[in-house]
């Protein structure tokens, strides 16, 4: 669904979900007619020039990323995707690391304000960050490599007053008032401090500067930084006069409604060291069946009439889409080796009724075992229940298990004589989540 509305001087062009249904355009770029056609753009400053840009030679363009942890999770994925789909259309990704944002914290879609982190959290964080961007762009000093920089290197030398002399004086203080990421925050009653309240200025400073340095064209990011980046389009025209992008993708949520990138046992992380490699791959086998092709195309490279061919299917055909996705998501992110040690993993623990040794493990003090541990325990302690009260309800409905068998007593003790012939305790909530305990 396609509209044009107009902010200002800037011409928009964005899609909605509901409304009266346009024929999309004809792009020239394989860049712009990609991002379209595979569901990632919501709002566009100037589709049409900024296509033509595209047509036309190389671009730059730069999503940031702030360092609030030490790892990006699924929720950042669409993000990452577009800049993989910029390099492979043959334009400059910039990866915008956020040590000097940071310190502020982005206001945007929160209630509360972001706990304050010290300089070491930060750089650790931005350290871990780093990582998940290696498997998704080649970066290096060529044309078109992508490059990670910091806008540390200029926020932290700015001077205050100088700054918000030539800098504060071009943004409205009842704009800025206007803007969801402060009005939604006031309109809730809930505080928002005058560092937080700046952190706009300073994302708008960023996209000029990137442009001043790196003839940075377009900027992109979430629906939530749509405010944001136009900030920095109009800093630009005003100060540089310069013409400046804006691109925003669709805030991605399951079919069931829940905000994707997070599950009842936490945040579904990028970096393998804080989630297995095969928990990864389950989160993309249990798709919703109603996202699955969504997911295709967004989140994976198979062509788009190869995905198609799975929008009328059901039952087995509809599950072996969801390994496909699993396997090409998990292969882009751990690469394909560990994609392939996921699936085989799964398909000895479901299909094949095997232990599944490349199952996530954790451990258990074997004296505690050797006296006997409550299964509701073990399965709170193993993370596989929230609670131990979830872990009792779960054994009252039926739904846990010890080596594949039910535990039908809520107070059953699981101990060392519950070993395999490799030293291990298999512990299933449901279905589809198990854990390897092992006696140490």
């Amino acid at each position: 669904m396609w509209a044009v509305l107009h902010h200002g001087d800037l011409i928009i062009q964005a899609s909605f979900e509901h409304g009266p249904l346009l024929a999309m355009p004809e792009y020239r770029s394989d860049f712009m007619r990609v991002l379209h056609e595979r569901g990632f753009v919501h709002q566009c400053t100037d589709d049409a020039t900024l296509d033509g840009l595209a047509g036309d030679g190389s671009i730059t363009a730069y999503i940031g990323f702030d360092c609030t942890a030490d790892s990006l999770h699924v929720g950042s994925l669409v993000q990452i995707m577009m800049l993989r789909w910029l390099q492979r259309s043959g334009h400059k990704p910039i990866v915008l690391m956020g040590g000097g944002t940071t310190k502020i914290g982005d206001p945007s879609g929160r209630d509360a304000s972001r706990q304050l982190l010290s300089e070491a959290q930060i750089a650790a964080n931005k350290a871990g960050i780093q990582k998940c961007f290696a498997r998704f762009l080649t970066f290096g000093d060529g044309s078109g490599d992508a490059m990670m920089v910091d806008n540390a290197e200029w926020l932290d030398g700015l001077e205050y007053v100088a700054f918000l002399r030539d800098i504060g004086s071009h943004f409205s203080l009842n704009r800025m008032l206007k803007f969801d990421s402060v009005r939604l925050r006031l309109e809730r009653e809930q505080p928002m401090t005058f560092l937080e309240f700046n952190y706009m200025i300073l994302q708008a400073y960023d996209f000029m500067e990137l442009s001043r340095r790196e003839s940075c064209a377009l900027q992109m990011g979430g629906s939530d930084q749509w405010g944001n980046i136009v900030n920095g389009v109009e800093l630009a025209r005003r100060i540089d006069s310069t013409s400046l992008f804006g691109l925003t993708t669709p805030l991605i949520t399951l079919a069931s409604g829940e905000k994707m990138g997070k599950t009842a046992q936490g945040a579904v992380w990028i970096d393998e060291s804080k989630l297995s490699s095969y928990d990864y791959w389950q989160f993309w086998r249990n798709t919703d069946d109603r996202d699955v092709c969504r997911f295709l195309r967004l989140f994976t490279e198979l062509p788009l009439d190869e995905i198609k061919r799975f929008e009328s299917v059901a039952g087995e055909e509809l599950n072996d889409a969801k390994k496909l996705l699993a396997n090409l998501a998990t292969g882009m992110c751990h690469g394909e080796d560990a994609a392939r040690a996921a699936a085989e993993t799964a398909r000895e623990t479901f299909e094949a009724g095997g232990a599944g040794g490349g199952l996530p493990e954790v451990s258990a003090s074997k004296a505690d075992l050797t006296a006997g541990i409550a299964a509701f325990q073990l399965a709170h302690d193993a993370g596989l229940c929230d609670s131990r009260g979830a872990a009792r309800r779960l054994i009252r409905g039926g739904g846990m298990r010890l080596n594949d068998s039910v535990i039908s007593e809520e107070d059953f003790a699981v101990s060392l004589s519950d070993c395999n012939s490799d030293g291990l305790i298999k512990l299933s909530a449901g279905k589809k989540r198990h854990i390897l305990v092992r006696p140490k």
